[in-house]
């Protein structure tokens, strides 16, 4: 299997998994096998609720999920860009501002709609729209992503609830918290690489959009100790 499928397949997976509730300590392993972490990972490790799913679910719009969480990827970027722009050794603290789908049922079936099969759910709706390429050569994250926005939207907000949850880094402990996951400083910056790279296929051509640019920029510049080496 080309490895842009297998990492494809292994998103799915994991969705499946926390879709219907099993236990990824043990199902993880045997799904990993083969996968290169250095390359793009697709779950990424909680210290408190183990190996969350992350990332870009179709190369049609710029929607990010972590979990049962999704929020835009300029979204994403912007608080990152925001956080970035913090002064001095101190914790730091806000809330952001995201959608929530808390029914696993409801979030889809990724491998279904992939196939096109079984278009259940927010991701399956999605789908229908944006059905994935029929080229290999093709499977790449679009830049102009966030102008299907409108309609992925509607879609979204039918299934979602808008939702505010507590970000915070904590530099006693090196962590950062999203909602109820907690990340080591390590990981957490990995999601940001994750998105300056436009996930596991990549940005079409190496081209981003300027809110990721932006955020790259930030980012480098930063004296935050998140950014720090």
């Amino acid at each position: 299997m080309p490895e842009q499928y297998f990492a494809l397949a292994y998103f799915a997976i994991t969705l499946y998994l926390y879709t219907f509730n099993f236990d990824l300590s043990t199902t993880l392993p045997q799904v990993q096998e083969g996968f290169t972490r250095e390359t793009m990972p697709l779950a990424f490790h909680s210290l408190n609720r183990g190996d969350i799913a992350f990332g870009f679910f179709n190369i049609d719009t710029d929607l990010l999920l972590l979990d049962h969480y999704f929020l835009f990827a300029d979204d994403f970027c912007s608080y990152i860009t925001r956080l970035a722009q913090q002064e001095g050794p101190d914790s730091y603290e806000t809330l952001w501002e995201v959608y929530d789908i808390p029914r696993r049922t409801d979030i889809g079936d990724l491998m279904g709609a992939i196939h096109g099969v079984r278009h259940i759910g927010f991701i399956g709706d999605v789908y229908r729209l944006f059905p994935f390429p029929q080229r290999q050569a093709d499977f790449k994250q679009k830049p102009e992503g966030f102008q299907s926005r409108p309609a992925v939207k509607p879609i979204l907000e039918r299934y979602a609830a808008h939702a505010k949850i507590l970000f915070r880094t904590d530099i006693e402990h090196g962590t950062v918290a999203i909602g109820e996951y907690l990340f080591i400083k390590e990981v957490f910056r990995q999601l940001i690489e994750y998105v300056w790279l436009g996930g596991y296929p990549r940005w079409r051509e190496g081209t981003r959009p300027e809110y990721v640019m932006k955020m790259k920029r930030s980012s480098e510049a930063s004296s935050y100790w998140l950014f720090s080496d």
